[in-house]
């Protein structure tokens, strides 16, 4: 197996005979016990590396412990060359030999049934001897004494696949009695073939990244020049537009110019006209004023006749003026062009916007189902439903109205969690249960799922836990179901949300994230899961409903509750 750090907490080194809390967390069995050996004049027991404390002291489980990998080899064919002497003495990062006496030198092999590491120079007896030829030698190692079983001294030969760990053959006596056991070379065999399967599949979807790699790459390179050919295209074109536009403006310019100069020398000839009529009317009335001053009479008599006549004969033409005359029409025309152009390029563009966001560059496949399955699961009665809420539910009657009924999977439980009442209750036992064969099964840690699916809506359920510690939460169906890995564990990754529940403190754990929380102790959580609204909220139970905690999220596709069981716990989904 393989955990998520490769240090003990505690001590940053190597685990040292591993064993896991009820939290999760795993440490070497001596750096726990030392450190809660301290905490007993106190009375709390806390989790170095989570904080989560216990009024108890839990009993840590031991687990498979992973043995040291060898140093790195020369991937080339041929071997390195000589090192020079001093290189040849062991540094902090290698092996010593065990048979050197002062300043070590580099061991080139490892005994696994003397335990000990050898230089080149006290390895010759091995090669040398008959007495070691029934000896295994393997590349150098180090923490040879993790090759001893701790209780018995004796050399560590045999695999418990009941508790996942190397036994020695004294172990199979009392300790072990009954287990599933096998050789640690058949189980690494086993191992090894899995192993052989998970690198051919991660090979295989390196494969296929680096071929999406270079499809993007060309199809970056391809967008790249498409996108500058319609820069180039889309600036030529509105180049001719506004070439087009000034045209316009021109024979506007040259028709409002024509027409005025038009009507000014039509009204300049009828202004030169009236001046000379105005001119001659005035030199008429000159006259007849100073005909009215003479004191001769015949005068008056044969000139008034005369100028009387003249001014009664001729008829003077009139100026007719046009007041609404102007060039508003004109004005009022290129408005409405402009007007009509501004909406036609609108829509213009528009169209074009949408054609473009039609077509995605490129995009995750995966998001893309979740969303097409979300949608599909998102029935319009659920949505109407949760629409009408004016308010989140407050007292213990409302929540029941988003009651569900929930029934664990056994195909999802853990092989040592014991199911009962009729699928509603989990409990980790010591002795395997006989479940069938499921790829949907937890293999290494203690966690079941129910069968039932939520989405889309409001639900409410509320667990029964008891014991040392227990995890409430919900989680994508496509959380890891092997390994002891974070991927796999609820709440410890971005496809699930979790609440552990230890006797005295709470803690809400989400990817990366956790918040450490401190609230009365409670034997029963209620769990409200709004969907549509992005929130998943524990509850102290009782009438008025104390809220523990609050994830906000959005749930991009269906969820499962379920649940981790700690050694001597127990969940128990209650009937509503």
């Amino acid at each position: 197996m393989s955990y998520d750090q490769d240090l003990c907490y505690l001590c940053k080194e190597d685990f040292r005979d591993p064993v896991s809390i009820p939290c999760g967390h795993i440490f070497c069995s001596l750096c726990i016990k030392t450190y809660w050996d301290h905490a007993d004049q106190t009375g709390q027991y806390v989790c170095p590396q989570c904080r989560v404390t216990y009024n108890k002291r839990p009993s840590p489980r031991r687990l498979q412990s992973s043995r040291s990998s060898s140093t790195l080899r020369n991937s080339d064919g041929f071997p390195p060359a000589p090192p020079s002497p001093d290189y040849n003495y062991a540094g902090p990062q290698d092996v010593g030999c065990d048979i050197c006496i002062g300043k070590k030198l580099k061991a080139v092999k490892s005994c696994l049934m003397c335990l000990a590491s050898y230089c080149e120079k006290h390895l010759k007896p091995h090669y040398e001897s008959s007495t070691f030829k029934r000896h295994k030698l393997v590349d150098e190692i180090g923490h040879l004494d993790r090759q001893i079983c701790p209780q018995h001294q004796k050399g560590l030969e045999l695999y418990c696949r009941t508790d996942q760990m190397c036994i020695c053959v004294l172990c199979t006596v009392k300790e072990h009695k009954g287990h599933d056991m096998v050789s640690a070379e058949q189980e690494r065999a086993e191992m090894q073939q899995r192993l052989g399967a998970t690198q051919a599949e991660i090979q295989e979807k390196i494969h296929d990244r680096v071929k999406q790699m270079e499809e993007l790459k060309q199809a970056v390179d391809s967008l790249k020049n498409s996108a500058q050919r319609a820069l180039q295209e889309s600036e030529k074109m509105f180049g001719d537009m506004l070439r087009s536009i000034e045209r316009m403006q021109q024979e506007m310019t040259k028709l409002i110019s024509t027409n005025k100069k038009a009507a000014l020398n039509n009204a300049e000839g009828h202004m030169e006209r009236l001046g000379q009529e105005i001119a001659d009317l005035k030199r008429r009335d000159g006259e007849l004023t100073q005909l009215s001053r003479t004191e001769d009479h015949i005068h008056f008599i044969q000139s008034y006749h005369m100028l009387i006549a003249q001014t009664d004969a001729e008829e003077l033409p009139s100026v007719t003026v046009n007041p609404y005359y102007s060039f508003g029409p004109v004005t009022k025309a290129v408005s409405e062009m402009k007007q009509h152009l501004n909406e036609f390029s609108n829509e213009e563009l528009v169209k074009v916007a949408k054609t473009v966001n039609k077509m995605p560059f490129c995009q995750l496949e995966e998001r893309k189902k979740k969303n097409e399955e979300r949608k599909k699961s998102m029935k319009a009665d659920d949505v109407d439903m949760y629409k009408s809420l004016s308010s989140a539910p407050r007292t213990r009657d409302e929540f029941l109205q988003y009651a569900c009924q929930l029934t664990l999977d056994p195909d999802t439980a853990y092989r040592q969690i014991y199911i009962s009442r009729s699928n509603r209750k989990a409990a980790l036992k010591k002795d395997p249960q006989s479940y069938s064969e499921s790829n949907q099964r937890f293999d290494c840690l203690p966690q079941v799922l129910c069968k039932e699916s939520l989405s889309g809506g409001a639900y409410y359920w509320e667990v029964e836990w008891s014991g040392e510690g227990a995890s409430v939460g919900v989680t994508y169906k496509g959380i890891k179901r092997t390994g002891y890995g974070d991927s796999a564990r609820i709440g410890y990754n971005r496809k699930s949300w979790s609440l552990f529940c230890s006797d005295s403190s709470y803690s809400a754990r989400h990817n990366k994230d956790q918040l450490e929380i401190k609230a009365p102790y409670s034997s029963r959580i209620g769990v409200f899961l709004d969907c549509a609204g992005g929130t998943l909220s524990f509850y102290t139970v009782s009438e008025s409903m104390s809220l523990i905690h609050q994830f906000k999220a959005s749930f991009s596709e269906q969820v499962y509750p379920g649940f981790w069981v700690w050694y001597e716990s127990a969940v128990t989904i209650c009937q509503l």
